[in-house]
């Protein structure tokens, strides 16, 4: 069976060539031109930033990428879904401010933004896959309206999923709040006791009588809990927290299955940015240095063969002197160890990967194709 190809370029320009154009080259040679976008909307999946953050991709990377689709014919739109935690994405209005404050506007990128999950995080599909761990993934609604998906992914360390690839930019970042949860934990919230005033604002968006105020404060009966993360979206002192009672690997098992829903039955491809490595996801309101040098920018069909290849190319970098990754080096005794293994000791980035190919979704075997 022939393996998947994973293209690939770095980041060296001439006086003829820019690195956008390159991406666009690089996006071209790819195959993207093989997929009919003829009047089909183009979900482009993108992590917007957290406020404060400065390593997630520059909007000049999505602006490539939205010219060649419409090009194509298609009509691209950018997209997330709102997050689980607190922060400047919980909800599509500070959403779209976050997105437009860290430059992702139509003027400047060539479409709108729409958040995939609505409001609240609430606006899903429930797609069944029947999978090991998850039987009906909650996606957002607007990713699965889409007729093509494209991920956009700034690859960089993770502290629970290893690093932040394709599959988690598609698998978790296109979850609805109570898909997060579910992939995270056991879909049961609870609440901060110290936080909570009591105002009552979560037993009322609470479906299932699962919270009761007694004393000016709140608690949920997780007999009752059915894991939506409503309460946690418009809970106004952020006591309401998610569970993270999960292993690693099992929300990686889940990331993997979330991607196939996400996936399956329409046309997909997917680009991965190497570059600003930092040790955390962009979910954070800062980034460290990063862990290893720019590396360059890839792209395929495969996401499971992109991860990879990205991962490989991460780990043939000298590790950069300052660095979480180098702090964590001087105190291992190991030798040889995997950069995102060694910036966060407690994950295993492989179990997302060998599932996603045990399901389907891709190959961990590729072929590289340097333009």
């Amino acid at each position: 069976m022939e393996k998947p190809k994973v293209y690939f370029t770095t980041f060296k320009t001439s006086f003829t060539e820019n690195i956008p154009a390159k991406l666009k080259r690089l996006i071209l040679a790819a195959g993207i031109k093989d997929i009919d976008f003829t009047d089909k909307y183009a979900a482009i999946k993108i992590h917007f930033g957290e406020l404060g953050n400065l390593a997630f991709l520059r909007p000049n990377y999505a602006k490539v990428v939205v010219d060649v689709v419409k090009e194509l014919g298609g009509k691209a739109f950018l997209t997330d879904c709102n997050t689980l935690y607190v922060g400047s994405r919980k909800n599509a209005l500070d959403h779209l401010d976050t997105a437009y404050e860290n430059g992702f506007t139509p003027f400047s990128t060539g479409c709108h933004v729409i958040i995939g999950d609505g409001l609240k995080g609430t606006d899903e599909e429930l797609v069944p896959i029947d999978g090991e761990y998850v039987k009906e993934a909650k996606i957002g609604r607007a990713v699965m309206d889409a007729d093509v998906f494209i991920s956009l992914t700034h690859f960089k360390g993770h502290e629970m999923a290893g690093f932040g690839g394709a599959l988690k930019n598609i698998g978790m970042g296109c979850g609805s709040r109570a898909g997060k949860m579910e992939m995270h934990s056991e879909g049961k919230p609870y609440v901060n006791q110290e936080n909570c005033i009591g105002c009552g604002m979560c037993t009322k968006v609470c479906a299932h009588t699962g919270i009761t105020v007694t004393d000016k404060k709140a608690s949920i009966n997780h007999d009752h809990c059915v894991g939506c993360g409503r309460c946690i979206g418009v809970c106004p002192k952020d006591a309401v927290e998610p569970s993270f009672g999960e292993s690693n690997d099992i929300m990686n098992y889940k990331m993997a299955e979330y991607s196939k829903a996400v996936l399956k039955d329409r046309p997909h491809f997917h680009i991965s940015i190497v570059c600003d490595v930092s040790p955390n996801c962009d979910c954070h309101t800062e980034n460290d240095i990063p862990i290893i040098p720019n590396v360059g920018m890839f792209a395929s069909f495969d996401p499971v063969a992109l991860d990879v290849a990205c991962a490989d190319a991460c780990n043939r970098q000298p590790v950069i002197d300052g660095s979480v990754l180098q702090e964590n080096k001087n105190h291992s005794h190991e030798e040889g160890c995997d950069h995102f293994h060694m910036t966060h000791p407690d994950t295993n980035w492989k179990s997302c990967v060998e599932h996603a190919e045990k399901i389907g979704i891709g190959s961990r075997e590729y072929e590289l194709v340097e333009i």
